[in-house]
Order: structure tokens, then sequence, then C-alpha cells
């Protein structure tokens, strides 16, 4: 889940909820004018507003789903409207009746609990204005019995109010640590593991966000260990893990931070110098080829001779961002660079000069 859509779960929510308590507002409405109590009046001016804005309301919310209505603001609109109508049906009841304030409060505290179980503002918005009339209409006893109506799922939907909270918060936390981790693996999938360098899906990934950048001239290094499958043959494949490990760093640790570097294949490295020239990336080159060599790991690649592990490096410039062609000419001068005598480094310019 991401945050967009944890966003968009709590507008469905949000119009869930509004869409519930208009539904409530119209069906206590017209209860209340079919079977009124004690038969007396059974259409009030507040009554006809509310069973009317609510429809109308209602049908808005259907046809425009997307447009939002303040639902605090509603609910305390309809719980006026209902104090209204409770003010001029008790006025119109004989005797005082009491039980007529209780049933008109549960019937308000019954919309409002259903529809606002986890808003407590709206909640309390919508039942005290019925809840202050009818304390307000009654005596005695009564008054005792009204505050224990309202006090009952007032408290109810405060506990419920601090859990939601809660378990929202933990949500989001969860949310945040998931998001947080998928980006850490999304990392680690464009890294090489054993090296620490872009493999090559990161480092697509990379020349995809820098080519759209205009970043002056730019320079791709094809770098392959001499002779690195004798060495394999003769120290074995976990030493050859630990010779790419420091040579890896090596390399590295002679460019810039802003240069890319990444294991282009088994033992080959592509390096992508940005900003430069063709004077410094030779002297990069030279850098690289240098601390690889000082490295002094040894190397017996056959029975008669035995150096330190080298490179070869072939150089060639990056145009109008097609790296296909780059990487082609780089190949080749790499190619040159180990027939010529390896631990070398060609600039493909220098091979049209040839």
């Amino acid at each position: 889940m991401t945050a967009q859509s944890w966003q968009s779960l709590c507008k469905k929510k949000y119009r869930l909820s509004l869409r519930l308590f208009l539904l409530l507002n119209v069906i206590s409405a017209l209860f209340s004018i079919a079977l009124p109590l004690s038969n007396l009046r059974a259409l009030t001016l507040p009554l006809c507003l509310i069973l009317g804005s609510s429809g109308l309301a209602l049908l808005w919310q259907w046809h425009y789903p997307k447009k939002k209505l303040n639902i605090t603001l509603s609910s305390f609109l309809f719980g006026g409207l209902w104090a209204w109508h409770v003010i001029i049906k008790a006025r119109a009841l004989e005797n005082n009746d009491s039980t007529y304030l209780l049933i008109a409060l549960l019937s308000v505290l019954f919309i409002g609990a259903l529809a606002f179980s986890n808003n407590i503002i709206a909640f309390v918005l919508h039942s005290f204005p019925a809840f202050a009339t009818c304390l307000w209409l009654s005596s005695g006893e009564m008054s005792i019995r009204l505050c224990y109506a309202f006090a009952l799922p007032l408290i109810a939907i405060s506990i419920q109010h601090v859990i939601q909270k809660r378990n929202d918060n933990f949500s989001q936390a969860l949310m945040y640590r998931l998001m947080q981790e998928r980006k850490t693996l999304n990392d680690l999938s464009m890294l090489d593991p054993l090296t620490g360098l872009y493999n090559r899906r990161g480092l697509q990934h990379k020349l995809d966000n820098l080519l759209a950048l205009d970043d002056g001239t730019r320079f791709v290094l094809l770098l392959d260990i001499d002779h690195f499958k004798a060495y394999n043959d003769h120290y074995g494949h976990m030493m050859g893990d630990q010779a790419l490990i420091r040579v890896s760093a090596a390399i590295r640790n002679a460019v810039r931070s802003r240069d890319i570097v990444a294991r282009y294949g088994g033992e080959e490295f592509m390096i992508l110098l940005n900003s430069i020239d063709i004077e410094r990336a030779r002297a990069a080159a030279e850098r690289i080829r240098q601390q690889v060599y000082d490295l002094d790991i040894p190397h017996m690649f056959n029975e008669s001779v035995a150096t330190n592990v080298t490179v070869s490096i072939g150089i060639a410039p990056l145009e109008d961002g097609d790296i296909e062609e780059a990487l082609s000419k780089a190949d080749k001068a790499l190619y040159e660079a180990k027939h010529q005598g390896r631990n070398n480094i060609l600039v493909s310019d220098d091979l049209q000069l040839a």
C-alpha cells in the first residue's frame, strides 16, 4: 500500500460514512412521518427539511461521488433540525410526555452512533443539540435517564475513536516501513551482491536518469581483468571473488563520486565519466590501471610467467546519448588494448588514426 492508496482509502471511508448518515436521516424522517408518536402532527417544517435535504444530498453524492460534502457541518445542521423538530413535537404533546423525549433522543443517537462510530466530533455535533433540547424540556428523573442515554454511546465512541486512532497510526507506520523496505530491496536489486557496484539493471536505471541531463562531455570506459580465467583456474573461484572485490574497490576509489561504476560482466567493468575532457579521461583510466596494479595481487597465468593482476581499458566518447555506439567503440578499443599486450589503455579515436 502506498501513501496515495492510503489517502484514497480514507476518502472512501469518509464518503461511506456520509452516505450512511444521509440515508439514516431519510429513513428516520420517513418513519417519523409514517408512524408518528401519539399520532400528533406527523409533518413539521424541520422534518421536511431533513427529508428533502438529506435525500437531495444523497442523490448528489451518488451522481458525483468525487464531490466532497463537509461531514462536520452536515452533522451539526441536521442535529439542529432534529432538535427543532423535537421542540415543536414536544410542545404539541399533552401532559408533557417525557417518554417522547427519550425516544427522540435515542433516535438521534442511533443515527450518530451508526454513521459516526469513528468520528467523535461529528457524533457530538449531531447529537448534542437534540440532547440539550431534550434536557431543557425534561425534568427530574428523566433528565438523569437522558444524560445516561447520551453518555453511554459517547463513551463507547470515544473508546472506539482511541482504538481506531492507534490502529491507524500502526497501519501508517507499517505502511511506511514496508515502503522503505521495498525501496531498500529495489536498491539492492540494482547492485551486484559481490562487489557492491551497480549491476546492468542498476546501470540502465542510472543511465536513463543521467542521459536526460545535459552534463557536458562524457566518456565510457570498458575495463577487463587480464587473464582472469587463468587466475580462477590456478587460485580457485573463492580467491577469484576476493580479487574482484579488491579490484572493484580500487576502481571506485580512482574515480569521482559523480562517475558511475558498474560490473558489466564476470570480470568486466564499465565506468561512465561525466563532465570531463579526453585528457582527464585518459588520466582517470591511468589511475585505475595503476591502482589495480598496485594492489599486488599475485597472478601466475601460465607456468613460466608470474605477475600481478592487471587490467586493460578501452575508452570511447559518449556522443548524442548513444550509449550503444559508445560501448561498441570502447569494446573495440579494449580488444585492441589486450591484443597489444594487456595492462594497457587505448582510446577509440586512436584506432581511427591508426
